[in-house]
């Protein structure tokens, strides 16, 4: 929260989200595709990060596809599904992608820490302060 209670900007919060564009096409990895990427990871299945997600399997399918094909590059390995069911798992640089997000997200995420403090703190200030 932004001020203690009874302040004026107590119910008001600072937002802010990371994603990555293409010079081109624009936005390409935001925090959904980064989430469904890290679902993957975690699951080894794209339909179980889908199913986590609440979107369907096509969307989560086509949302991969769009990412690969803006990045030029693979970020998961598929195997078909069969008697076992199949398989996802996040290439190698599907993984260094992810990690180096999760990396970034904290620092930043601890970055910001400070900046909003500073920021409602002075905000909240009495105006002769």
């Amino acid at each position: 929260m932004a001020g203690s209670k009874g302040s004026k900007y107590y119910n008001i919060f600072l937002d802010f989200s990371i994603k990555l564009d293409h010079k081109e096409r624009g936005n390409i990895l935001n925090a959904y595709k980064f989430d469904l990427l890290k679902q993957i990871q975690e699951s080894g299945s794209l339909k179980a990060a889908a199913d986590k997600l609440g979107v369907s399997y096509r969307k989560a399918w086509g949302n991969v596809e769009e990412v690969e094909q803006a990045l030029g590059f693979k970020l998961l390995n598929r195997s078909r599904g069969g008697a076992l069911g199949g398989a996802t798992c996040l290439t190698e640089d599907g993984a260094q992608l992810i990690s180096a997000y999760d990396k970034l997200k904290t620092d930043f995420n601890q970055a910001i820490h400070v900046m909003t403090r500073d920021f409602f703190h002075a905000i909240n200030k009495a105006p002769n302060e």
